[in-house]
């Protein structure tokens, strides 16, 4: 079982709120609160701070009540500049681009954009929740596929090898040096010679530390 995190759902479909409580509480994780729009969901996460009790992570919809347009990522975007330490996970029907690079510019830590069909993988889903309420990324595979397509057109990037661009890819998605090994069939030791490569190649020093591989993303994302 994953650490124990403790979440807020925003979700105006009480089906699908309700279904995303089941699968994290199944889990052995705490649902402090669910809500329907994004002010419940403001309004929640100022409250449970004053009595000290803020979750780890928010798990979002995109767009919510009253227009159904981007008060669910506005409310992230918002919640993540007033609790830097708070995880923002958030949930798309479809790729919005400028979605995931709005909630991507404020912070560099604790932040997922995932499309809704990547819910059914109970496993997939839940590991991101987790993932995002330790600090880390998650990124689904089609928000990376198109900002990759966009990055092709800019400068920053092209001094990367094709593998390099892959492993960088994987990077952005949230996965570690091992899961990315796996993923490519290659051994890690092979996998850390990419991502030091590509830490020499975007100019990442290692006085950057442990954040160097999330400036990586970062650039890549916003390049």
């Amino acid at each position: 079982m994953e650490d124990r995190v403790r979440v807020v759902i925003a979700e105006d479909s009480v089906l699908l709120r309700e279904g995303l409580t089941r699968l994290l509480t199944d889990r052995g994780h705490e649902v402090v609160a669910g809500v329907g729009d994004a002010d419940a969901l403001v309004k929640t996460i100022a409250e449970l701070a004053d009595q000290g009790e803020l979750p780890d992570v928010v798990v979002a919809d995109v767009r919510m009540p009253p227009t159904h347009t981007d008060e669910g990522v506005r409310a992230a975007v918002l919640l993540r500049r007033q609790h830097p330490g708070l995880g923002v996970l958030v949930l798309s029907q479809y790729v919005e681009e400028r979605y995931a690079t709005e909630l991507l510019a404020g912070s560099s830590r604790g932040v997922g954009y995932l499309l809704k069909d990547r819910v059914a993988d109970v496993r997939e889903f839940v590991d991101a929740v987790v993932r995002v309420a330790e600090g880390g990324t998650a990124l689904d595979p089609e928000v990376v596929a198109q900002l990759l397509g966009r990055s092709r057109k800019q400068d920053v990037l092209t001094g990367l090898t094709p593998r390099e661009r892959e492993v960088l890819g994987l990077m952005a998605e949230g996965r570690t040096n091992s899961a990315i090994a796996r993923q490519l069939v290659v051994s890690d030791g092979a996998v850390e010679k990419h991502v030091s490569n590509i830490f020499l190649k975007l100019g990442l020093a290692p006085s950057d530390g442990d954040h160097r591989r999330v400036l990586a993303v970062l650039t890549y994302l916003n390049s």
